[in-house]
């Protein structure tokens, strides 16, 4: 049996957010469209309080970020992006170009070819969020990607040294200090100082998220990045301590970010609860984790390993922290997930920030048909066909005309068959000789 001893906002309640959100952005979105740097300063003014003479850094610019950086904090960065770095080469490796002959004469294969240009976007409005420059910009270079550009929000009324750190130790090159809905949509929609790129790619708060999904088809995307979600699945082998821990590290994200517990344990589940609340006590974020566990978060409670499976995949989250007496029995099982976490030696942090993993996940169930961010979502896997020989383009056309004439195609039965004549003709006349 399923129980839920505390629940989150009302589905209806939730719907009337995105609602509201999905207004706002296509109002944002439209005027960006059609003022180009105009509506990108304007809303950067209004919403962030910055409008510098140029959005784009310089070069100097770059260099007093770094002079303001103390060298642990450089060399901490240079040390997370050589774990992306080295685990987006293993995944690149993996990608291979094929070419197979499949039947006499005939050559089918495909090639993985970076798109042309990308923008990244890096969330630093409320933290300033300096994994995701690794995750986007380096993992975007790793595959390849010719022009790779990145922006951040300011923060505290600048741009944040870390970030623009990271940016330009990651490869970007061009780098924006620009925030939220119209740093998506300059990027994306191109303006005058701005050149439009061919892919978004980033997580965001839910007015980024929705902008990419508006702004899809015109541009690619990675995935729907929205808000950070966290499931905490454990049993009776960890403690209320922990779990709140991992809940609450997720919750501060933003005052919309799900944090739930499942467990098949009643005596962890009320722990968990009083430790969430004696936690808060302290939590210098408590405002916002607070917020969200009161509006977002659950607790679960589960029968049996198998219902939490079930749960969990129904749930579909972005991160799943696992700890349990057997975490590989959920790691066999579950199909819905952005990233597993398993055990209680490792944790969404470590993977949120250095790790190796990408942090870009998806979210709102989008894990049901995607997964994160990887070189993978760089690459376009482009198909190409020959054939070598007269024989095995009869072979194949008259295969070909049969299936058009059956789906009345006639005009792709003579691309058929105009082949099939000339070489006939050529082969009996080979033949003949």
């Amino acid at each position: 049996m399923i129980r839920y001893l505390k629940t989150g906002m009302s589905t209806q309640k939730a719907a009337e957010e995105d609602a509201k959100v999905r207004t706002v952005v296509e109002e944002m979105l439209g005027a960006i469209s059609a003022d180009g740097d105009a509506a990108v300063r304007t809303y950067s003014d209004k919403l962030d309080k910055w409008s510098p003479p140029s959005f784009r850094l310089t070069s100097e610019d770059i260099r007093t970020c770094y002079r303001e950086l103390p060298e642990q904090a450089i060399e901490d960065i240079r040390f997370a992006q050589a774990q992306v770095r080295n685990f987006a080469q293993i995944q690149r490796a993996a990608v291979k170009d094929v070419e197979v002959e499949t039947l006499p004469g005939v050559v089918l294969g495909h090639k993985n070819i970076p798109v042309n240009s990308v923008g990244c976007y890096v969330p630093g409005g409320k933290y300033p969020l300096v994994a995701s420059a690794h995750m986007s910009v380096v993992t975007a270079k790793v595959a390849g990607v010719p022009r790779v550009i990145a922006a951040a929000p300011p923060f505290n009324g600048q741009p944040s040294p870390p970030i623009i750190v990271a940016m330009d130790m990651a490869g970007a090159d061009e780098i924006y200090v620009l925030g939220g809905v119209q740093a998506v949509g300059a990027m994306a929609l191109g303006t005058e100082t701005i050149k439009a790129v061919d892919m978004i790619v980033g997580p965001g708060n839910a007015y980024v998220a929705e902008a990419k999904r508006q702004l899809f088809g015109r541009v690619g995307i990675d995935l729907f990045a929205g808000p950070t979600e966290t499931l905490v699945i454990a049993d009776e082998t960890t403690d209320g301590e922990l779990c709140a821990a991992d809940l609450l590290g997720q919750a501060e994200h933003g005052p919309n970010s799900p944090a739930i517990l499942l467990t098949n344990s009643d005596k962890l589940a009320q722990a968990t609860i009083a430790e969430v609340q004696r936690q808060l006590m302290i939590l210098p974020t408590a405002p916002i984790a607070g917020q969200a566990w009161r509006d977002y978060g659950q607790v679960i409670v589960c029968d049996t390993y198998e219902e939490m499976v079930q749960v969990a995949d129904d749930i579909a989250s972005e991160h799943v922290q696992v700890m349990t007496r057997d975490p590989d029995f959920f790691l066999a099982r579950m199909t819905n997930y952005g990233a597993l976490f398993l055990g209680d030696k490792t944790n969404v942090s470590y993977g949120d920030k250095v790790i190796g993993t990408n942090h870009t996940l998806p979210t709102k169930k989008s894990a049901r048909y995607t997964g994160g961010l990887w070189v993978g979502k760089f690459l376009k896997t482009c198909t190409y066909q020959r054939v070598l020989t007269p024989e095995a383009s009869v072979h194949i056309g008259e295969y070909c005309s049969r299936l058009c004439a059956l789906e009345g195609f006639m005009g792709h039965k003579e691309q058929a068959d105009i082949r099939v004549r000339r070489h006939q003709l050529a082969t009996q006349a080979a033949k003949s000789r």
